[in-house]
């Protein structure tokens, strides 16, 4: 499990050093989640260790938005003060990921 659980986080620590040594606009996180993905297509599969240890964070994942919750709770003066901008662009964005994710869906079974 440690040998599985330091896979994980040594591609995200590549993901993070490459995302800010190329000044990427994508989290670190995510190039490493990518580089991840990466190497597992190339082995062909998935290492059952690594299996288990990925299911085991997924099954404590609830507890990762406690932090979150409490961050909402504590700005939320200012979450009162900005939070019509702040609707305003969760709506927009929604909107427009829809609208893409629509299209997108649309043409991907023409190229078949």
């Amino acid at each position: 499990m440690i040998d599985a659980l330091l896979s994980i986080l040594l591609c995200q620590l590549v993901g993070e050093v490459t995302s800010r040594g190329l000044s990427l606009p994508v989290p670190g996180p995510v190039v490493g989640m990518l580089l991840l993905f990466t190497i597992l297509r190339w082995r062909g599969q998935v290492p059952d260790q690594l299996r288990a240890t990925a299911q085991t964070i997924l099954d404590h994942l609830p507890l990762l938005f406690v932090p979150a919750g409490v961050g909402v709770i504590v700005h939320l003066p200012l979450l009162n003060r900005e939070g019509l901008p702040l609707l305003a662009t969760i709506v927009v964005s929604t909107m427009i990921t829809l609208l893409v994710t629509g299209f997108t869906m649309r043409i991907l079974p023409k190229r078949k």
